[in-house]
């Protein structure tokens, strides 16, 4: 059994949405001086809200990334507000977005170090190069996320698509860890 519990912290949950309608960027910036929009440099406009603090990205063809949210919950809110904030100025919108998580960002701290040497020859789907990156890097097929492993035993978790999946991946990998005898406590 792990010595301790990971300390998992969301740090960003990535989420894509569509109204199923083109949008009119050069009105929109029109109506919401604050919102930046430069086509010649990026085709989409970026719409900041400071409650909840995320930037959705809107394209022409009603599509939006909606990035900082520190949930899944904030997210689909965050997109409902800029919806509705468009609709106050009058900006047609028939529909309400539909919503869909792309992936959650994680950090995690396992509370003691870990043999990174000991963990490329160990540990699966790994790679550990470290004159090109300080971290090991881990594919988990199941859930199918990305973990970076450093030796101050902090992971950085990315492509959940869920709360859960973070969970589960770092819950996994931390058994396996320990089980290996990769973990080392103070």
């Amino acid at each position: 059994m792990p010595q301790t519990k990971p300390i998992v912290s969301i740090e960003n949950v990535v989420a894509s949405a569509t109204i199923n309608q083109d949008l009119d960027l050069n009105e929109i910036q029109k109506k919401f001086p604050k919102v930046e929009y430069n086509p010649e440099q990026f085709p989409g406009a970026v719409f900041r809200l400071t409650k909840p603090k995320t930037a959705t990205l809107l394209f022409r063809t009603g599509k939006m990334v909606c990035t900082g949210s520190k949930s899944s919950d904030m997210a689909q809110k965050a997109v409902k507000t800029v919806v509705e904030n468009l609709r106050e100025k009058k900006i047609k919108i028939k529909n309400d977005a539909i919503v869909t998580i792309q992936n959650i960002v994680a950090s995690i701290n396992l509370g003691g170090k870990i043999h990174l040497e000991k963990a490329a020859r160990t540990v699966p789907r790994s790679m550990y190069e470290p004159e090109q990156f300080p971290g090991l890097i881990h594919r988990m097929l199941d859930p199918k996320v990305v973990i970076l492993i450093f030796a101050s035993g902090k992971l950085v978790c990315t492509g959940g698509k869920t709360v859960e999946d973070v969970y589960r991946a770092v819950n996994s990998l931390h058994v396996l860890l320990e089980e290996k005898g990769l973990m080392e406590y103070q």
